[in-house]
């Protein structure tokens, strides 16, 4: 399955050139967190929590002016004294997009045939006025509960009961509770509003209002967050600066890769089809080049002197054999001639003797395909790490064939040597 899904991908994959990878790279790694903010919410999440957290402001405030409102004597808030220490504690923010569910929206309050706490309705009444100013500019929802989650503060549901919410429940029993809740007057305004989590949720908080440490009330507060989108909309200005220094940063960095890689390569492109073509010259190393691009250079250099070396060898190898091989030729040819033109009226001996110089120029012949074949095969024979041989025997050898060929030859192989890479030296002499 692997191997069939790489042969369709390799079967498909376009050809792109490296200064296009290398931009696109750039401009992905650019945009990756553009991608986080809207499909992992990071943007968003910051959002959202900064609303809990203006909510949790919110209703510590309430809270402090509802305990001090509270009748029957009340502990009222003093300022500390000095070097007093007072506890602090500090709401942690609960809300994760990716894995908080949204819940329905919420039911309307139900009918309770229990009356209202009188205390708690005289401390909202105090209350009142400061939970409608502030209301003004937090455009949160408010709603004040007694400790039977019966509302005594709030619009058109006073008397009513919360108690069935689970946020209620749990801020009755003395726990702060956050919850996602859905919009019920939601309406898309946005085109690309859809991707945005927070657009159509209402950030829905619970928090129990204590006097002596018992549970007395709950304020229940709620507020629509901002958008990922109206988000970006209010810092647009910043966003457009920042993308146009991010695309100018990523065009300055693919000169300067293109210029460090990619145009290197290029002329070393252009330098291998120059010597396909049967040129030498290699351009010279760019200064901009990387160390490994300036490696492959002087590689690429060197190369270009071993295949000039071989082709000159190889023309005059060419040239030798050529003239090697044409002696004899010709003299085959002539002794041919000569028998087939005057065969008829040479003597025997004459006969005998033209036909052992064609046989001598054969000979010779022989000897140069062998020669050639065995030049050949240690051409094609590859460097292997083996011990040193003792160069004695072949050396013995060809002392012996030129003797035989009457040529005086001297070969001492015990000489010492004056260098270290030899241990031995021969001397001839002609």
């Amino acid at each position: 399955m692997i191997t069939a899904t790489k042969n369709w991908i390799k079967a498909r994959w376009p050809a792109l050139r490296l200064r296009s990878i290398l931009l696109g790279v750039l401009l992905f790694t650019a945009l990756m967190p553009a991608l986080s903010a809207v499909f992992l919410r990071v943007y968003e999440n910051v959002l959202v929590r900064q609303t809990e957290a203006e909510l949790i402001a919110q209703a510590a405030a309430l809270s402090a002016a509802f305990q001090q409102a509270w009748p029957d004597g009340a502990p009222r808030a003093q300022a500390p004294r000095p070097g007093e220490e007072r506890p602090y504690s500090l709401q942690p923010l609960t809300i994760d997009l990716n894995t908080m569910a949204i819940l329905p929206e919420r039911p309307p309050s139900v009918v309770t045939s229990s009356p209202p706490d009188p205390k708690a309705a005289a401390a909202a009444a105090t209350v009142a006025p400061i939970v409608e100013a502030t209301t003004l500019t937090t455009l949160a929802s408010v709603r004040i509960l007694d400790r039977a989650g019966i509302v005594v503060f709030g619009r058109d549901d006073f008397g009513r009961s919360y108690a069935g919410l689970p946020e209620v429940a749990a801020a009755l029993a003395g726990t702060p509770e956050t919850v996602l809740r859905r919009r019920g007057n939601y309406q898309q305004r946005y085109t690309f509003e859809a991707l945005s989590r927070a657009a159509a949720i209402r950030v829905h908080y619970a928090y129990p209002i204590r006097i002596r440490d018992q549970v007395v009330g709950v304020l229940l507060l709620s507020r629509s967050p901002r958008a990922l989108f109206r988000g970006i909309y209010d810092d647009l200005n910043k966003i457009l600066l920042g993308f146009g220094l991010v695309f100018v940063a990523i065009i300055g960095i693919a000169g300067v890769l293109s210029r460090t890689i990619t145009k290197p390569i290029e002329q070393l492109s252009r330098a291998s089809e120059h010597i396909g073509a049967g040129g030498i010259e290699v351009p010279a190393t760019p200064a901009t080049a990387t160390v490994e691009i300036r490696a492959l250079f002087e590689n690429f250099r060197q190369m270009a002197g071993q295949i000039d070396r071989r082709s000159r060898y190889l023309r005059d190898f060419a040239s030798a054999v050529s003239h090697e091989f044409k002696t004899p030729l010709a003299g085959i040819k002539g002794a041919l001639e000569l028998l087939e033109d005057h065969g008829g009226s040479m003597s025997e001996e004459d006969r005998r003797r033209f036909l052992a110089n064609a046989n001598a120029d054969a000979e010779r012949l022989s000897h140069l395909v062998g020669r050639l074949l065995a030049l050949a095969r240690a051409d094609m024979a590859s460097v292997t790490a083996t011990p040193p041989a003792d160069p004695a025997p072949p050396l013995h050898r060809v002392a012996d064939a030129m003797r035989t060929a009457g040529l005086a030859i001297d070969l001492d192989l015990e000489a010492p040597c004056r260098r270290s890479r030899c241990r031995r030296m021969s001397s001839r002499r002609w």
